[in-house]
C-alpha cells in the first residue's frame, strides 16, 4: 500500500465534513451580512480571493464544482463590494472563530495542529492553485483558530486533488456530482438542470475519482509515522461535529 494512502483515506471524513464546516455557519452568515455580501458573494470572494484579483473564468476554473456563471456573478459581486484581500482576511476570521466557537475545550488541540500542519507543509500544491493560496495565509497563535483553518487548508488539498481526479477519469464536474452521494449539490452549486441521469459507467468512473484522490493526497501524509498517523485520526475524532 502507498506509504500514507490508510491514513489519507481515513482522515476524509473529517477533512471533508470539519474543514467545510464553517463555510455556510450561522458565523459566515453574520460576517457576510456585516460586510455588505450577499447570497455566495463572500463564500467566492473570500474561498477563492486567495488566487488574487484573477478573471471569473479563471475562479470557476479552479474551483471546478461549481456552475462557472453562478462563479461568475458572485465572484464579480464580491469584489465589487471591496479588494479580494478583505474578503480573503475577513473569510480567514470566520473559519477561526468557528473553530474558536466549537473546540475550546478540545483536548491535546496543539498537538492536533502540529500533525495537520506537517501534513500541509508536505504537501505538493502542483495543479492545486486553490490549496496552494490557502496554504500561503498566515496562521493564528490560537489552537481553537489555528486547527480550524489548518482543516480548512487541508480540505482544499483533498478537494483540489479531487478535481484533478475527476477530469483524469474522464468525468466532468458535473457528471461527479451527480454520480456521487450527494447529488442534490448538483443544484445548490448553480448547475442548472435537466441533470445527466447517472448510469452505471459514470458511477464507476466516480468511484475510481474517489480512490485516486486517495493516492493523490497520500504522500502529504505519509510525513507521519505510524504512531503520528494514529494520533492524527484519534485527534480528529475527538472534534466535536456540531
Amino acid at each position: 500500500m502507498t506509504a500514507g494512502l490508510a491514513t489519507a483515506a481515513a482522515a476524509k471524513p473529517t477533512v471533508v465534513s470539519l474543514g467545510a464546516g464553517f463555510m455556510i455557519s450561522p458565523e459566515a452568515k453574520a460576517a457576510g451580512k456585516a460586510g455588505g455580501y450577499r447570497g455566495w458573494e463572500l463564500y467566492m470572494a473570500g474561498r477563492a480571493g486567495v488566487l488574487g484579483d484573477a478573471p471569473a473564468t479563471v475562479v470557476a476554473a479552479a474551483l471546478g464544482f461549481f456552475d462557472p456563471e453562478m462563479v461568475r456573478r458572485n465572484w464579480e459581486a464580491g469584489r465589487a463590494v471591496r479588494p479580494v484581500a478583505e474578503a480573503v482576511a475577513r473569510y480567514t476570521e470566520v473559519c477561526r472563530d468557528w473553530g474558536r466557537n466549537r473546540w475550546g475545550a478540545v483536548d491535546d488541540l496543539g498537538r492536533l495542529c502540529d500533525l495537520m500542519a506537517r501534513v500541509v507543509d508536505a504537501a505538493d500544491p502542483s495543479g492545486l492553485p486553490v490549496f496552494a493560496g490557502w496554504r500561503a495565509q498566515p496562521l493564528p497563535g490560537d489552537a481553537p483558530g489555528r486547527a480550524a483553518q489548518l482543516l480548512h487548508v487541508l480540505r482544499e488539498h483533498r478537494g483540489g486533488a479531487h478535481l484533478v481526479a475527476v477530469r483524469a477519469c474522464g468525468l466532468t464536474p458535473l457528471q461527479a456530482v451527480v454520480a456521487g452521494p450527494y447529488a442534490e449539490e448538483a443544484a445548490f452549486h448553480g448547475f442548472a438542470e435537466p441533470h445527466p441521469e447517472p448510469d452505471d459507467d459514470l458511477r464507476a468512473r466516480r468511484a475510481r475519482a474517489e480512490d485516486l484522490t486517495d493516492c493523490l493526497a497520500a504522500p502529504a501524509y505519509a510525513v507521519l509515522d505510524d504512531a503520528e498517523a494514529a494520533d492524527l485520526l484519534r485527534l480528529l475524532a475527538t472534534l466535536p461535529t456540531a
